[in-house]
């Protein structure tokens, strides 16, 4: 009799324990000693492509570096914008230590869920635009984090340095992206200075990318590829058509040169997702105000040409710009 009970008992433990299993599928824990107890953080990342991949493994990756422990459950929203909504109340509910948001929809989402619980962002290019911070340096509530925000006046000037006689520079983005936009506005108000006007062709999914590139190859001369999750996410199917057509690109971050397109001056999104990990101790060991953190831009930037796509379309390596750069898609 004593045997039947223990084997029940046995039963219902085993049983319990797989139940937690499946409940946690999607949660990891970074298991390094802090000297502190297990911080409960919940990743928002609105859609798969390499940057923001890069954002989020960097975060964890920063995390285990400082020691801190923390139970990870990251969800992904395959860049539906109301299941950025979904995600930040399923982590309110949860009572999760920490928000890491990933790109802007994520952080916006985040923000609407809790004043509470402190968010960290990452991949957003202007936080007071996007109405996520009150301002850079005093952000105020509950919110702070690292922008993605490029160096749009150098990446303009690469331009003439790889070709004088470049004049028309054509931007694809995604309409729904108020990242998007923002940087669009940025782009228009540096360009003249360069001697560049910009043609704009906007798209609202990634079947409408085919027709809309090539509409905007009859018109320009070169392509300025944002930080826009849309096309980053296609960002093999552009390079392509440029490639093929012998138009020369540049980006504002690596991922898309390592995707096809040819250079960039710009930030890692892996550093840049280190960078807010230090944001996360700040928090959650060393106890700061959320609310006294700035926001944080990349501390560094490395130009990064794509060599394959360079002698695709037969340009001169030994030219100054391309000398000293990191060579990728060898």
């Amino acid at each position: 009799m004593k045997k039947s009970k223990v084997s029940k008992l046995m039963s219902l433990v085993l049983v319990s324990v797989m139940v937690i299993s499946g409940c946690n599928a999607n949660v990891s824990k970074l298991s390094n000693v802090s000297g502190e107890g297990v911080y409960k953080i919940g990743i928002s990342q609105l859609a798969d492509h390499p940057a923001l991949d890069d954002a989020r493994k960097g975060f964890e990756d920063g995390l285990k570096e400082l020691g801190i422990n923390a139970e990870i459950d990251y969800q992904n929203a395959q860049g539906d914008i109301p299941t950025t909504v979904s995600i930040s109340q399923k982590f309110v509910k949860d009572k999760v230590d920490l928000i890491y948001a990933i790109a802007t929809p994520a952080a916006q989402s985040a923000k609407q869920a809790t004043s509470d619980i402190p968010i960290l962002f990452s991949a957003v290019t202007d936080p007071v635009k996007s109405e996520i911070v009150a301002d850079w340096k005093n952000v105020g509530g509950n919110v702070t984090g690292t922008s993605d925000m490029a160096p749009t006046a150098s990446q303009l000037k690469m331009f003439k340095e790889i070709d004088p006689n470049i004049k028309t520079i054509g931007i694809l983005y995604n309409t729904s992206e108020a990242n998007s936009e923002i940087q669009i506005e940025e782009v228009k108000k540096l360009a003249p200075a360069e001697g560049l006007e910009i043609v704009t062709v906007g798209v609202s999914n990634v079947n409408e990318l085919p027709q809309a590139i090539d509409s905007l190859l009859n018109k320009i001369d070169a392509v300025y590829g944002l930080s826009d999750n849309l096309i980053a996410s296609s960002v093999e199917l552009v390079s392509k058509k440029l490639i093929d057509k012998k138009i020369i690109s540049i980006c504002a971050e690596e991922t898309q040169v390592k995707g096809g397109l040819l250079v960039t001056n710009g930030l890692s999104y892996y550093e840049l997702g280190k960078q807010t990990a230090k944001m996360a101790k700040e928090i959650l060991v060393d106890k700061k105000n959320i609310s006294t953190i700035p926001v944080g831009v990349a501390e560094k930037t490395v130009t990064t040409v794509n060599i394959n796509t360079l002698e695709a379309l037969e340009l001169n390596s030994s030219l100054p710009l391309f000398k000293d750069a990191v060579n990728v898609g060898e």
